[in-house]
């Protein structure tokens, strides 16, 4: 593929991506990907990955689904053995290339949108839950440790 230049372009189910699946709200939709191959200056195979996608999502603020909006572009180095990733140049993320020589693009993708969901997902122009909260007088008095000590006291 590299020798060749060889280009490919296509799209997926999210359905029919399982690792995925399983981060989503509900697996609907597609993700259209393409990969290019080809050789830079210094002679290093690479494939040249692009993703647009848009992933259901569950807010963690309203609970409310939303769609991500996901445009990657990611050039992958290709390499044999762990011992070539050093010798990748600035902006290449290794991709350990399997015995057999074949890629398989759904496992790419997918791998790449895993690593572009983010930890807590938050929906655009979602409202933060309001962080000043202060217990009334009679709780305040309730969960003092020197509340119950001074108690003890009167008592004497």
């Amino acid at each position: 593929m590299v020798a060749a230049r060889r280009s490919f372009e296509g799209s997926l189910p999210l359905a029919s991506l399982p690792r995925l699946r399983d981060a989503l709200c509900e697996p609907e939709g597609q993700v259209g990907y393409g990969i290019g191959f080809d050789r830079d200056n210094l002679g290093i195979p690479f494939a040249e990955l692009r993703i647009a996608a848009e992933l259901p999502l569950q807010c963690q603020r309203s609970l409310r689904r939303f769609l991500l909006p996901v445009e990657l572009v990611q050039r992958l180095g290709l390499i044999r053995d762990e011992a070539e990733e050093a010798a990748l140049p600035e902006g290449y993320e290794p991709l350990l290339v399997p015995e057999d020589g074949a890629l398989r693009p759904a496992e790419l993708v997918e791998d790449e949108l895993i690593l572009a969901l983010p930890v807590v997902p938050l929906a655009p122009g979602s409202e933060p839950v309001e962080q000043d909260w202060s217990p009334a007088e009679d709780e305040a008095a309730q969960a003092s440790p020197f509340a119950a000590l001074a108690a003890l006291k009167k008592k004497d």
